[in-house]
């Protein structure tokens, strides 16, 4: 299929594409700067959010606050179509921002442990909401264009994997229309502003975190036969978990367990009663993600009886709650979605990405009962010559969680809304277009 055609195709999906009116760049520059400038952590966006229900009142939109904690839902119906719903999330991060800018946060906030901390927005959840705000005006602006029910989700503790699923919890395919398509944005800070990544299936990964407390019988260093050292056992288990991935799971299959922390004892003679492991586990697929857990407790409790330690004294392995499931791209509305893309920005601004082995709460929403097509769709973020250089060898690009990354807002802006504006008017065409 021609890009000739695609671009026809579009123009007649779409009602009044060619003569929309222009983006309202600076002032949304104005939006990004304030969200950039006043950051709040997670379950902590009740500034975020009332700025946000602001904005989208004041364009005509049904606005619900205090959705699952802070988040909102906004609606704009607009006759008989699908309803589409498209979120964005409102958290900040707990970092020192580095990058310079004459916007910089200087926030500081308090989190759940008592601590005064740094707050920025270094996982572009503050662009997020601005394009939000940019594409709801936009199809405010031009409801002869297209028909249904638009339904905007501003999402509150994404970074705590916790937002999606409180949200849910709260009603919200109970109290407002249940979607026939998800849609979010995410910024990438290794794709070049203007382009757009994509996925179809697992785009991102099941998330879990994994504490496990190793018991033993302590005592004096000297006399390492009177104890039973939890030292060694979590030796022997840290080394042993690497097993599962690496022997236990096809060569095809990604996963991941990382232990990232790893604390017992007080001083050089003397062996403790107790190590603690924290871990990350990541993978992709369900069966994966319970074969993983699985053995990650029999391994514990295999290494602890082997080494004498009585049943009642077996190791606890804890799975937290702030369990991350995998975000998957339906395929079929992927396959939508792309040349959409693809006829307004061109087949080379809209690449194919990898799966990451990070986590976004977003892939709840396709995990209800409804089984609602959901597309997760990486916004490119970066200066294309930093991009470039740093492709040839030059300076790396800072990652997102960097204290010194910073998107480039204006083309970051402008593609991300007029992207989202032609994908939702692709999806609910006016009748008779």
């Amino acid at each position: 299929m021609s890009r000739a055609y695609l671009f026809c195709l579009l123009l007649t999906l779409i009602p009044g594409a060619a003569t929309a009116a222009p983006l309202e760049t600076d002032k949304l520059l104005e939006h990004y700067r304030y969200l950039h400038q006043n950051p709040e952590l997670s379950r902590q966006e009740a500034n975020t959010s009332a700025y946000l229900a602001r904005q989208l009142e004041a364009m005509g939109y049904s606005v619900t606050r205090e959705v699952g904690g802070h988040g909102l839902v906004a609606i704009l119906a607009n006759g008989a179509g699908p309803t589409v719903m498209y979120r964005a999330d409102m958290d900040a991060l707990p970092i020192a921002e580095a990058t310079g800018l004459p916007f910089a946060s200087t926030v500081t906030a308090t989190n759940p442990a008592g601590e005064s901390v740094p707050v920025m927005h270094a996982c572009g959840h503050d662009m997020h909401m601005t394009v939000m705000l940019g594409t709801a005006s936009r199809m405010a602006g031009q409801r002869d264009a297209w028909r249904g029910r638009l339904v905007l989700v501003a999402q509150p503790a994404e970074e705590v994997g916790g937002g999606a699923k409180a949200m849910l919890a709260d009603g919200l395919f109970q109290r407002f229309p249940v979607p026939d398509y998800n849609l979010a944005m995410h910024v990438g800070s290794g794709l070049p502003a203007g382009k757009f990544g994509y996925v179809s299936g697992y785009a991102m990964a099941n998330v879990d975190s994994v504490d496990i407390t190793i018991y033993g019988r302590g005592g004096h260093g000297a006399y390492p036969h009177q104890t039973v050292d939890p030292v060694v056992m979590a030796a022997s288990i840290v080394t042993q978990l690497q097993t599962i991935v690496s022997r236990e799971l096809p060569p095809r299959e990604t996963a991941v367990v990382t232990v990232g922390s790893i604390h017992g004892g007080t001083k050089h003679n003397i062996i403790p009663d107790e190590v603690t492991l924290q871990l990350t586990v990541r993978s992709y697929a369900d069966a994966t993600r319970n074969l993983l857990l699985r053995r990650i407790r029999e391994i514990s409790e295999g290494v602890a009886r082997t080494a004498g330690m009585p049943e009642e004294r077996l190791p606890a392995v804890a799975v937290k709650d702030e369990y991350t499931p995998a975000v998957y791209n339906t395929p079929a509305l992927v396959d939508k979605v792309v040349p959409v893309l693809q006829a307004r920005f061109g087949e080379d601004a809209v690449v194919t990405g990898q799966p990451s082995m990070a986590g976004e709460d977003f892939g709840r929403y396709g995990r209800t009962p409804e089984n609602i097509p959901t597309f997760l769709i990486q916004l490119g973020a970066s200066d294309p010559a930093a991009v470039a250089a740093a492709q040839a060898g030059g300076p790396a690009l800072p990652g997102l969680h960097s204290a010194q990354f910073a998107p480039a807002a204006r083309p970051t802006i402008e593609s991300g809304v007029t992207g989202m504006t032609v994908i939702l008017l692709s999806l609910m065409p006016a009748a008779g277009s």
